[in-house]
């Protein structure tokens, strides 16, 4: 049976779903269709499903008033660029078809030109890292997480010395190059620990790379640190202290713990910039603006970055837009400024709902007639039930997104596929939606698993997605640099001899309980791929 796609609105396919059973020839079996988010598939040898074909057809090849300002060929040449209402009309009306093609040779385009040696076009990197939370002892209370715990809860925990090296022993042990180093915002850790813990780390691993601190992380460092010449607050009151106090005081943190061993820092906590849904989402974490001056401040200091997104909530599109033109100008602050420092990533993921106070919220039927409420507020309408419904994100939003990310972020290097929250195939499939870019090797992960969503992939896994989909799998590391192009018969994919040995992994999850720095490393098995798959299940 030959599938195709293409993308409808799902009141459109309900409608087309009824007028089909009593037009058709045969009738409608509705296991023929299948509807995933906004995403309509057909078998072409079905007479019924053969109408719905058409009826799709006619209704995607009608063509919309196109913007007239906007030349997206020249946009995907480098020769333009988007406004924030021409990316809400593409995310609005193109097609799936036509956002995969753009944001792929978009892509493409600015591999070939971005002059970093033995990348190009047919290269899609992944690095090996891992991700270790320090703590999970956090002031904020963001309504979306479930990894937090307050100072005093059985499961809260700060990981010891011991407990760090060995994980950090164990990512170099299978050729890691980079931790991952976020923890929650601590209200009584010193600034002493964390200089301490980032000299401890290289002094012994001189030669990992130390991606740590998020900017909620360091906002909070403002805030509650003891230096000398500085005033402090109590946590999440870092705003009342005079503007130039806080950039002073902020400027003085970076560099100290860029003197002890930090290389970059992560994009995490960035959400949604937007005061209305962050206000709603994430109660005592730092604001947009926030966010951005710890990033600004870092490239200053000569230190590259990456940016993010989280989506598919309460937020409306436009939100996410004006997410991406904010950091879009930051770069291009730091561009015109000859800062030493750059975004050099991009990465969006939906929300996980499971365990968290905003999943919650009841889903918005996308069946009613009338507007997400968070599509009004974003677009300064009034909105009586805005962020008290969520919009959860599907394959296809999250791919449109990705794509539409691709297209207007034109001066950031890398888009990431974030087949942690999405799941390998899809993560394959962001690779044509602009995304150039695998993440890591998931060693550990306890933030997102927190909320229920537990992929796990293998360095072989990783490089066979990557391959499978046409281009060469390559390893690199946090500038983006490559360590090695996987090329040769010993590339850790094809190398593999019987596949089913990937199938399980062993996801470590930090715990709450006390271990001893030789006690193996507990983990949960988790089914990657089809408990009984055939040829063409696995990656």
């Amino acid at each position: 049976m030959f599938w195709q796609q293409s993308y409808v609105g799902d009141a459109l396919l309900n409608d087309l779903l009824s007028e089909a059973a009593s037009s058709a020839e045969d009738s409608v079996d509705p296991d023929s269709l299948h509807g995933c988010g906004l995403i309509v598939q057909w078998a072409t040898g079905d007479p019924a499903c053969h109408w719905i074909h058409q009826k799709v057809f006619d209704v995607i090849s009608t063509p919309q008033a196109w913007p007239a300002d906007l030349d997206i060929d020249a946009v995907v040449a480098g020769r333009a660029r988007l406004s924030p209402e021409q990316a809400l009309w593409l995310y609005d009306h193109a097609s799936m078809h036509d956002l995969g093609r753009w944001s792929t040779a978009m892509a493409n385009r600015m591999l070939d030109e971005c002059g970093i040696p033995n990348v190009s076009s047919n290269i899609r990197s992944y690095v090996i890292d891992r991700n270790i939370n320090y703590t999970n002892v956090c002031s904020a209370n963001c309504t979306f997480c479930a990894f937090k715990r307050d100072l005093g809860d059985h499961d809260a925990y700060t990981l010891s010395t011991q407990q760090l090296h060995k994980k950090i022993q164990e990512l170099v042990d299978i050729g890691g190059t980079q931790i991952l180093l976020q923890g929650g915002m601590h209200p009584e850790l010193p600034i002493d620990f964390y200089e301490d813990m980032l000299r401890g780390i290289k002094a012994r691993f001189p030669q990992v790379h130390i991606h740590g601190f998020s900017p909620p992380e360091v906002v909070e460092f403002v805030a509650v640190f003891d230096l000398e010449g500085f005033p402090k607050t109590n946590p999440g009151k870092g705003h009342t202290l005079p503007a130039d106090v806080w950039h002073a005081k902020l400027r003085v943190i970076l560099k100290r713990l860029q003197a002890a061993g930090l290389d970059s820092l992560p994009g995490g906590g960035g959400e949604i910039f937007a005061p209305h849904v962050r206000k709603r989402i994430g109660l005592g974490k730092a604001t947009g603006d926030q966010w951005l001056a710890v990033m600004t401040a870092a490239h200053e200091l000569g230190m590259f970055t990456s940016a993010t997104m989280m989506f598919g909530h309460i937020e409306g599109v436009m939100d996410r837009i004006d997410h991406m033109h904010r950091i879009r100008q930051a770069q291009d602050h730091a561009i015109a400024s000859k800062l030493p420092g750059r975004y050099v990533s991009f990465i969006a993921w939906p929300f996980q709902r499971e365990n968290t106070p905003l999943g919650k919220l009841p889903e918005w039927d996308l069946s009613q007639d009338i507007p997400f409420p968070g599509d009004e507020l974003a677009l300064g309408r009034p909105a009586d039930m805005a962020g008290r419904r969520l919009r959860s994100s599907g394959a296809t939003d999250y791919l449109r997104t990705q794509a539409i990310s691709r297209l207007f972020l034109d001066n950031i290097h890398s888009i990431g596929s974030s087949w942690v929250t999405m799941g390998p195939k899809i993560g394959q499939l962001a690779l044509f939606y602009g995304a150039t870019d695998m993440g890591s090797v998931m060693m550990e992960e306890n933030v997102v698993s927190a909320a229920g969503t537990t992929y796990c992939l293998s360095e072989p896994v990783i490089c066979r997605l990557i391959r499978n989909a046409g281009f060469t799998p390559a390893q690199r590391d946090n500038r983006y640099h490559i360590i090695r192009i996987q090329d040769g018969a010993d590339s850790p994919d094809l190398k593999i001899q019987d596949w089913s040995t990937q199938r399980v992994k062993k996801l470590h999850q930090q715990s709450g309980e006390s271990q001893a720095a030789d006690e193996p490393v507990r983990g949960i098995e988790l089914n990657v791929l089809n408990a009984n798959p055939s040829a063409t299940d696995v990656p």
